[in-house]
């Protein structure tokens, strides 16, 4: 799929949640807020749903959180324009309250798309509900900064998951900030370990299961907890252009493609 075709097909799926009455929170709502970023992108952040200012913009992330995760995209040498953001639920929940089970369920086809339409490597949950999505059984105080394998099922065929707290989290809980600073350190190390998770699968794809090994590799996956030093502190590198085949990417090459 071509750029410009996965852009179509994004703009196609935000026209339907524009339009989207499928649960109770269209009746409360003054625009959805579909989603926004590069197309092209190896990077989905995922949050829980629009609030305030997002729900008056049709935009995710636009408010004092929205602020916030900005900071943090720049800490890593990232942008908005870079990524993908989206939110679990597609419409503001009243008063910010926490989206309900039946209202998750009915923008979850949605998020599925995008998802196998932008086909990331990384996929960094942002609070607990978006968390739940991706690490069902997961408490975010002993997942956040670790990383393991997309379920398939989510629409991420073959990605990491990156669990962290949400921006606004720290907006109300000051100790969480630099947590979160931190945290976002691993992000990037733990892209190049969703790159290498990839190339390694295709190979192992084209090859068949190795001897002796699990024929399904939904019996292989195994959680990540500590990203590898060899892929950390990575963030000052140079780019790296779409055009470089993944088996060139040097371990000091760092940049979003």
């Amino acid at each position: 799929m071509t750029d410009a075709e996965r852009r179509a097909a994004l703009d196609a799926i935000a026209s339907e949640v524009r339009a989207c009455t499928r649960c109770r929170l269209h009746e409360g709502r003054t625009r959805a807020v579909p989603g926004e970023g590069d197309p092209a992108t190896e990077v989905v952040f995922v949050g829980e749903g629009p609030g305030f200012n997002e729900d008056r913009q049709g935009r995710p992330f636009v408010g004092q959180a929205g602020a916030f995760l900005g900071e943090l995209l720049g800490t890593v040498g990232w942008s908005r324009d870079d990524v993908f953001i989206t939110n679990i639920v597609k419409c503001r929940p009243p008063a910010n309250r926490d989206p309900e089970p039946d209202e998750i369920a009915a923008c979850s086809p949605f998020l599925s798309r995008q998802l196998e339409i932008l086909d990331p490597a990384l996929i960094v949950t942002l609070g607990r509900h978006s968390l739940a999505r991706f690490m069902p059984g997961a408490r975010i105080g002993q997942a956040h900064g670790t990383a393991r394998p997309a379920d398939p099922t989510t629409g991420a065929r073959d990605a990491l998951v990156f669990a962290m707290y949400h921006p606004a989290a720290a907006l109300h809980q000051g100790s969480l900030r630099q947590t979160l600073l931190d945290d976002m350190q691993a992000v990037p190390g733990t892209l190049v370990a969703a790159r290498e998770q990839r190339t390694a699968g295709l190979r192992q794809t084209k090859a068949g299961p190795p001897l002796g090994g699990p024929a399904d590799p939904a019996q292989e996956a195994t959680t990540i907890t500590d990203i590898p030093e060899s892929v950390t502190g990575l963030t000052d590198a140079p780019p790296v252009y779409a055009d470089q085949p993944p088996d060139d990417l040097a371990a000091d090459q760092l940049t979003l493609f």
